[in-house]
């Protein structure tokens, strides 16, 4: 029953893991990742940029942000918030802002730079009009699941590694392209 209990908790946080998803965000040659939360406009952010990065012309406001335009309208489920150096919002739906102050005000919550504090956001950011690159890349190490060219009972690891060794022990794997739970 304890067996039982442990794997399954340390299934439940390898699945939490692999579902965080981490974006980069490129400027010149400086890049920083950023962890994305889960909601609609998320998800919406994430389907667009598995067709390829985009690019965001961004300019300061109020002295506490960076702003620009998505190529898209998102999903919106604005709250009020209060924002710290790194807070990555969706405003109005098809607004990107990047916190390097603190505001108040209704938005949806997109995300946050990892690491970020008002210091290293200022820098990063620079000083003017930018062009923004945001990119996915996943923290699991496996950005994207392809079975083109592939046997279709071809097992892989969550590091994109083919699996050789049958029967498998319990884990999480990718088989025909989508993640599954072996179990005892």
């Amino acid at each position: 029953m304890k067996r039982i209990f442990l794997l399954s908790l340390l299934t439940a946080i390898s699945v939490m893991a692999f579902s965080q998803t981490k974006i980069l965000l490129t400027i010149g040659e400086k890049t920083m990742t950023a962890t994305l939360v889960d909601n609609a406009a998320t998800q919406e952010l994430k389907a667009l940029l598995e067709k390829g990065p985009i690019s965001i012309q961004m300019s300061d406001y109020g002295g506490f942000e960076k702003v620009g335009a998505f190529p898209q309208s998102f999903t919106t489920s604005n709250s009020q918030i209060t924002t710290e150096p790194g807070d990555i919002m969706l405003y109005q739906g098809n607004n990107m802002v990047i916190f390097y102050g603190a505001n108040s005000w209704s938005y949806t919550r997109l995300g946050k730079i990892d690491g970020a504090n008002a210091e290293n956001i200022r820098q990063f950011l620079g000083n003017g009009d930018i062009s923004l690159t945001i990119s996915l890349t996943s923290s699991a190490g496996v950005a994207r699941i392809s079975n083109e060219g592939k046997k279709s009972d071809t097992v892989f690891d969550l590091n994109g590694n083919p699996i050789k060794s049958q029967p498998l022990s319990p884990g999480i794997y990718i088989v025909n392209g989508k993640k599954t739970l072996i179990k005892d």
